[in-house]
């Protein structure tokens, strides 16, 4: 097999819990060297957060820190410490990446800030992912992912006309605004630092990335003017031949017939020729009320087998037990296994969602390391003497593994 394709991409990660962790899993999966740099307390605090995983580390036994944390390595740098931010400067310079999600301005006050990083790697790209950017009137502001969902006009478009704004299960500004939109900048910085010799900040706001991914919408409202409005919109519920309906036995199904050929398939399979006409009618109109009529009939498995006879665009809407066992996520090697030392059968876990033919993720590379587990290899290797390394863990500039005593005051 041929090398990872971002082997030799070394990574410092600042970051805690879920769009610094996703962006370097990211990273790590397809080759990056990815050292955690955590502080000299609890660490990344979803080490911390059950369920557990029977038999791992106690600090690496979270099953959502193994979710986000495969392929990584682990040290304890006290960034309040002098001799602690002489060491992250020293790993500067060998790396290619700073990945941190502070708020703005945090790095600069304890003065390890991007000056301090360039002045040591020229070449340096540091990716700060922030809820509402590095400028800006809410630079500063805390915030969570439907706080960046209701401000950016994401959250208000979702749900059905005339109910109440309906928070989705996966957290869209976290990963798709946060995680994704920082792998991308890092990777897009990279290679413009191998053209020049030069870095640069990469400025993630999870708000911004948010707001992006409403390209069309926001296109339609430039161009006519016109405001949407929650349940009306024709891929969030406004159409009758685009939407979720319930079934006979309380299941769901999914219909996306947005092409006249899809729909005509459901309307001939269903023998309504008489709705052929009503592909795009709104929500609550006799069509739509008579379509709902006709999926209330059956049961989720009648429609299943009708959706394998009629090619119209129909699924059926699975619970999470259902979906991870489902063939296609087995086909498509969506749920992994990862060794992690003590533990006797393999985590399960999400699989990489991009596909490469010739240079495929690995996943299993490495196991989603102890807290402080890697801090004396990394000091190490990094040209510090047994002497200074003993040093600084007798100063509380870094920390090691944590005792057993310490590790219970975090799970408490």
């Amino acid at each position: 097999m041929s090398a990872l394709p971002l082997a030799g991409v070394r990574v410092l990660d600042l970051s805690r819990l879920l769009p610094g962790g996703f962006c370097s899993l990211l990273l790590a999966d397809y080759g990056a060297d990815v050292l955690k740099v955590e502080d000299t307390g609890m660490g990344d605090y979803i080490r911390w957060a059950p369920p557990y995983v029977e038999g791992a580390e106690q600090s690496a036994r979270s099953a959502l820190f193994l979710a986000l944390n495969r392929n990584k390595r682990s040290i304890r740098i006290d960034l309040k410490h002098e001799d602690g931010r002489a060491v992250l400067l020293a790993l500067v310079r060998e790396h290619d990446v700073v990945l941190d999600s502070f708020r703005p301005g945090v790095l600069d006050r304890l003065g390890v800030g991007y000056d301090a990083m360039r002045a040591v790697n020229r070449k340096l790209v540091r990716c700060a992912i922030s809820g509402y950017g590095q400028d800006g009137p809410l630079r500063d502001r805390p915030g969570h992912d439907m706080n960046y969902l209701g401000l950016v006009g994401l959250l208000g478009l979702s749900g059905e006309r005339g109910g109440p704004p309906v928070q989705a299960a996966g957290q869209i500004a976290d990963l798709g605004g946060g995680a994704l939109m920082a792998a991308f900048g890092i990777l897009a910085a990279l290679r413009e630092a191998e053209r020049t010799g030069e870095g640069q900040v990469v400025d993630v706001s999870m708000a911004d990335g948010a707001l992006s991914w409403l390209a069309l919408v926001a296109a339609r409202f430039f161009a006519d003017g016109k405001v949407p409005r929650r349940g009306a919109l024709e891929l969030a519920g406004g159409l009758a031949c685009y939407r979720p309906y319930g079934c006979a036995d309380g299941g769901w199904m999914t219909l996306g017939a947005l092409e006249p050929k899809f729909w005509q398939a459901w309307c001939r399979g269903v023998g309504r020729d008489d709705l052929v006409d009503a592909q795009f009618a709104a929500p609550g109109t006799a069509a739509h009320r008579e379509v709902e009529a006709i999926f209330a009939a059956r049961t989720r498995a009648e429609w299943e087998a009708f959706a394998a006879e009629h090619e119209c665009c129909l699924e059926p809407v699975l619970d999470l037990d259902e979906a991870l066992s489902s063939e296609l996520v087995r086909a498509r090697r969506m749920v992994v296994g990862l060794d992690q030392p003590g533990v006797a059968e393999p985590v399960r876990l999400l699989g990489a969602p991009v596909k490469l033919s010739r240079t495929p993720a690995d996943t299993n590379r490495l196991p989603g390391p102890a807290l402080g587990e890697h801090t004396e290899a990394v000091l190490r290797a990094a040209g510090y003497d047994d002497e200074q390394i003993a040093a600084l863990l007798a100063s509380g500039a870094v920390g090691g593994p944590p005792t057993e005593r310490s590790e219970r005051s975090f799970r408490a």
